[in-house]
């Protein structure tokens, strides 16, 4: 199975895929309001990057407790569920007046149950689909994720402007609960693809026996830390330019799609497996020239080339499930997101911070520069670990 007209035969993926496009509209029209409520009432860069991201913080304490659930609940009662969580709590921070303090109470309390729902979606997703078919199912669901990304940022940042951030947050709650109508109408009642209750000890096993293997760690580290620290110069787009935000959240949803499409479906699979160390080094470099401070239009167009570098992480993912017993795939997967967010919100706080002490581009200068060394890192560390010059992020043995 490997094009996206057979996938859509899988009586399964048309409602997977319209549940989670839903929730990713969902989030990404509630967290350039939120973003945008916060910097007004605070005038904080650091509160602001906290506040759109601050769920992923939370990604590694819910992994650390939770994550065993991933393949030990029913598929569709779990994505029902987490969705309507979602829901409720995009409900509550769209009521008007609501303290600072409270509303970064519920965005953590957000982050914690996010981090089973990604292990959820994308075990179930490797289950309903063919072994051969995961990349380009994952492409797919990339590629709707950067068109809802757009839509969302396009259409939240228009309401945002022209309406109020609270508005958009309580459509945001009704886009989440129909996320979790579709799931819980669309998806078949599937048995748990392991045995066992969730349980913190169960979670913490499995995840020692995925850390255990060096290949996987290497191939984990090079999924959350490059992606990660790019996404802290992501954060950043409000304070650079708030009237501009959502044209520069666009543009990156944009890159990204392109990024997925080229590297799920044209790129042939002995090309794309090399692929990894050049598509990171794309996502962090366009970054680094923010020092200079550019005008909208370049600042569009070194997000959107910078975005396509988020290609990697179908290569990347590709890589972890071949090292992966199919028992532990939702957990490796949900490992995988929980990380990668997780990251992505410790680098917006640390990306909101050196903006608060200098300036908002002299940050995403900064953090690129970083992930721009990590990535290096890593290839170096593949390198020696094989002896193979051409080993890309994780070794091959």
């Amino acid at each position: 199975m490997t094009g996206y007209r057979q996938l859509f035969r899988t009586p399964e993926f048309p409602p997977l895929l319209l549940s989670t496009a839903a929730h990713t509209a969902a989030q990404t029209a509630a967290g350039l309001a939120l973003g945008t409520l916060v910097y007004r009432a605070t005038g904080s860069p650091l509160l602001s990057a906290v506040s759109m991201f601050g769920p992923s913080l939370a990604q590694v304490l819910g992994a650390t407790l939770f994550l065993s659930g991933a393949d030990r609940l029913p598929p569709r009662t779990a994505l029902a569920g987490l969705s309507l969580a979602f829901a409720a709590a995009t409900a509550l921070l769209a009521v008007p007046g609501l303290p600072v303090a409270a509303v970064f109470t519920v965005v953590l309390a957000q982050g914690l149950v996010a981090a089973l729902g990604g292990g959820v979606r994308w075990g179930l997703l490797h289950e309903v689909l063919a072994k051969d078919g995961y990349l380009a199912g994952r492409s797919l669901f990339n590629m709707m994720s950067g068109l809802m990304q757009i839509i969302g940022y396009a259409a939240g940042g228009a309401l945002v402007t022209a309406l109020s951030p609270h508005l958009v947050l309580a459509l945001a709650a009704l886009l989440h609960a129909f996320a979790g109508v579709t799931a819980r109408l669309g998806l078949t009642a599937r048995p748990p693809r392991a045995t066992g209750r969730p349980s913190v000890t169960a979670t913490w096993r499995a995840n020692a026996l995925l850390w255990s293997s060096r290949p996987r760690r290497l191939v984990y580290l090079g999924l959350w830390l490059p992606n990660g620290l790019v996404v802290g110069c992501e954060a950043l787009f409000v304070p650079y330019d708030p009237a501009a935000a959502g044209t520069l959240f666009a543009c990156a949803a944009l890159g990204m799609l392109v990024g997925d499409l080229t590297v799920g479906r044209l790129l042939p699979p002995a090309v794309r497996g090399r692929l990894a160390t050049p598509l990171l080094l794309l996502l962090a470099t366009p970054y680094a020239f923010f020092v200079l401070r550019p005008a909208l239009p370049l600042a569009a167009l070194c997000v959107a080339v910078a975005s396509v570098g988020f290609g990697a992480s179908l290569v990347q993912q590709e890589r972890l499930m071949a090292l992966t017993p199919p028992e532990l795939s939702g957990q490796a997967l949900g490992l995988h997101s929980a990380g990668m967010l997780t990251l992505q919100g410790v680098s917006a706080a640390l990306a909101g911070t050196v903006a608060q002490l200098t300036s908002p581009a002299t940050a995403m200068t900064v953090i690129a520069l970083a992930s721009i060394t990590v990535t290096l890192t890593l290839a170096a560390a593949g390198r020696r670990r094989t002896g193979d010059t051409t080993a890309d992020l994780a070794p091959t043995g």
